[in-house]
């Protein structure tokens, strides 16, 4: 990385601490705008008033003609089958994906704007939230008018929204805890005359017999491990070298993982990769995977991690390369190993907890909201909304949804947002994980699903999960955002320098990480463990 694109990095990390910090200051004036008795009672519509309940979509500019995010298939449902029949408009309210957090904060601060129902996946950002008064205390709503909630989401689920005691969030359900997987060329093994690496060494070795053979023929441009600046793809390498805090748990943030014992020696060995040109040397710039990705499918890379299923869906990565390499052949494979883990193949898992579903302090809907996400998780509404009208866009099969691959396009784009709308699932609940599993399988296109399985059998293997405290982590929200950009500004400078100079660059970065907030979040951290145990 040059001087001028570090500086870039933390430019851009100082803006986006900057303006959580002005979301965070805002946000006291919101607790004031409603009376606690009005926030736990709600404003009902029973006395024949039509209201209004807003809820927040994620906004990903995908909407195919002629819907648009706040009206189209799914929105149309809603108000058919919720609004209208309990005197309800349901308005949704666009957030740009990107800007999810910085967004909500400014709508948390206006009190009279934000939405009814609004939702983050950082549980720091909730925390802040709840302790700020910002939410209601939605335990006696769902006591009353979420029965279908409780039973759908169970107590342990449920604990993921709560204050020290207090549910201040609906947590959404997690379909499956599977998170990243790796991929290899086996025709550039076959043509080498290798098995598949099964270990950390063995995955060494075949990256360097990838790049002094050159299996693919590609010449200068092989790729032997592909690489961007993306979770999806240092997360893998990271967690087969660091050691879990206790049992098979680590820390819960991406940011937190230089605390671990063993982070150095993944970096250590990034840097040897690096230097031995057996990753893509400008991953530092490929923080999208659009470089990662047409690497991939143009056939120059022949090993690469990724989140379960990524390069599988239709008219994705894998059969774009297929397409311009029908001889080529993919396969999926576990193979990193960890020392401090007895050779275990050590990744790291999802929590059973989605979004962090939350209904504003200021909010006088707040009984028409826990209605509506009772109602999605009712009847087969949640199946509806995540796959559309059975028949047409699915036909039932073993209880599991089949996509209709054959169905017309206008009819695919019923549910192109379905994601987004049913919020109270992450991914496709059907029943106990297996069977979500299935769900999620059935949903790639047929010749792919094989691979799909093997791709999630790996992704469970040896998983790790994290530490969940039953209270915020102050430091978190405090530091979190500048230590996440610092995170990459380890990863690339540890990556790209000098073998000889890795000692003082890595000493360098990690004295700094440690100064803006790293030995507070470490000294919290240590605390909240030791209370908890």
């Amino acid at each position: 990385m040059t001087r001028n694109t570090r500086r870039g990095v933390m430019k851009k990390a100082m803006g986006a601490a900057l303006a959580t910090v002005m979301g965070v200051a805002l946000l006291s004036g919101c607790s004031g705008s409603a009376s606690n008795e009005e926030a736990a009672s709600g404003s009902t519509s029973t006395n024949g008033e039509r209201v209004t309940l807003k809820v927040e979509v994620f906004d990903r500019g995908n909407s195919p003609s002629p819907y648009t995010i706040t009206n189209n298939w799914l929105t149309q449902y809603v108000q058919k089958e919720f609004g209208d029949p309990n005197n309800i408009d349901v308005e949704f309210v666009p957030i740009q994906r990107s800007e999810e957090t910085t967004k909500l904060n400014v709508l948390m601060a206006s009190a009279s704007d934000v939405p009814d129902i609004v939702f983050v996946y950082d549980s720091s950002v909730f925390f802040r939230y709840a302790q700020q008064g910002g939410l209601t205390d939605v335990g006696p709503l769902l006591e009353e008018h979420g029965s279908n909630l409780k039973s759908y989401l169970g107590d342990d689920t449920l604990k993921f929204g709560q204050l020290e005691g207090t549910q201040f969030a609906i947590p959404g359900k997690r379909a499956i805890t599977a998170r990243y997987n790796s991929y290899i060329r086996q025709d550039w093994l076959d043509k080498l005359g290798m098995k598949a690496p099964t270990t950390t060494d063995e995955l060494y070795e075949t990256l360097k017999a990838f790049k002094e053979k050159d299996p693919g023929g590609v010449g200068s441009k092989v790729i032997p491990m592909g690489m961007a600046l993306a979770p999806a793809q240092y997360e893998p390498l990271i967690y087969s070298f660091i050691k879990p805090v206790q049992g098979d748990l680590t820390y819960s943030q991406r940011y937190e993982l230089p605390l671990h014992e063993g982070f150095k020696d993944a970096m250590q060995f990034l840097n040897k990769l690096y230097n031995e040109g057996l990753i893509s040397q400008d991953f530092s710039l490929d923080e999208e995977r659009e470089q990662l990705n047409k690497d991939f499918q143009n056939g120059l890379t022949g090993f690469m991690t990724e989140d379960v299923g990524q390069i599988l869906y239709a008219d994705g990565t894998l059969e774009n390369l297929y397409k311009n390499l029908p001889d080529s052949k993919v396969v999926a494979l576990d193979a990193y190993t960890n020392d401090n883990a007895d050779g275990k193949h050590i990744k790291s898992r999802y929590g059973t907890n989605g979004l962090y579903i939350m209904i504003p302090k200021s909010s006088k809907r707040s009984v028409e909201a826990v209605k509506y996400l009772d109602w999605m998780t009712s009847g087969d509404n949640l199946l509806t909304m995540s796959n559309g009208v059975e028949g047409e866009n699915y036909d039932m099969t073993d209880g599991i949804p089949v996509i209709k691959e054959d169905a017309a396009q206008d009819i695919k784009d019923r549910v192109y947002n379905a994601g987004d709308m049913a919020i109270m699932a992450n991914g496709k609940v059907i029943g106990d994980q297996e069977m979500n599993e299935k769900a999620w399988i059935a949903g790639f296109p047929k010749n792919n699903q094989e691979l799909m399985r093997a791709s999630i059998d790996v992704a469970n293997a040896d998983t790790v999960g994290p530490i969940i405290f039953d209270r915020p982590i102050e430091a978190e929200s405090k530091y979190g955002t500048a230590l996440n950009d610092k995170l990459k500004i380890i990863i690339v400078q540890s990556a790209m320098a000098k073998p000889d100079q890795f000692e003082a660059v890595y000493e360098r970065e990690m004295n700094d990480y440690m100064n803006i907030g790293g030995s507070a979040l470490k000294e919290e951290l240590e605390q909240a463990l030791q209370a908890q145990n």
